[in-house]
């Protein structure tokens, strides 16, 4: 799968995101200098890990016959010490259904071990950025 982020526009920084199908925009908050159309990048990071936490709460208590009726994931990020190397998610899980305690503990350790949460805290990550070598344009 190739992820495709183009430059909506020679003025301003909105662009758009195509994954697959599925197209989806970015944009820089108007306190940086953006117009605050979209979602900045930094929500996706975010947003990918509510997102997976929730699918893999949903799958898992499909698989195991819990009667997990829905999840809600808020998360919210203290990025105050992010030059430093500290970035940090507050993540609240809302378990909804007739779910027993020991269900809603057994729920609550999976969450944290869905893929994303993994990659985020455990895994060396190496990004290797190269210059296409296409026409230029402008």
């Amino acid at each position: 799968m190739t992820i495709t982020v183009n430059t909506e526009s020679s003025e301003g920084f909105r662009h758009s995101i195509q994954v697959d199908d599925h197209q989806l925009f970015t944009d820089l908050p108007k306190s940086a200098g953006g117009e605050g159309t979209a979602p900045e990048p930094h929500d996706y990071f975010d947003a990918a890990l509510g997102a997976c936490k929730a699918l893999t709460l949903k799958l898992y208590a499909q698989k195991k016959n819990i009667p997990l009726t829905g999840v809600t994931v808020e998360i919210k990020h203290d990025n105050s010490e992010e030059q430093k190397g500290k970035y940090a998610l507050h993540v609240k899980l809302t378990l909804k259904g007739v779910l027993t305690d020991a269900q809603r503990d057994e729920l609550h350790r999976v969450a944290d071990r869905c893929p994303i949460h993994k990659l985020m805290t455990t895994s060396e990550v190496s990004i290797e950025t190269h210059l296409s070598e296409g026409a230029f344009s402008q």
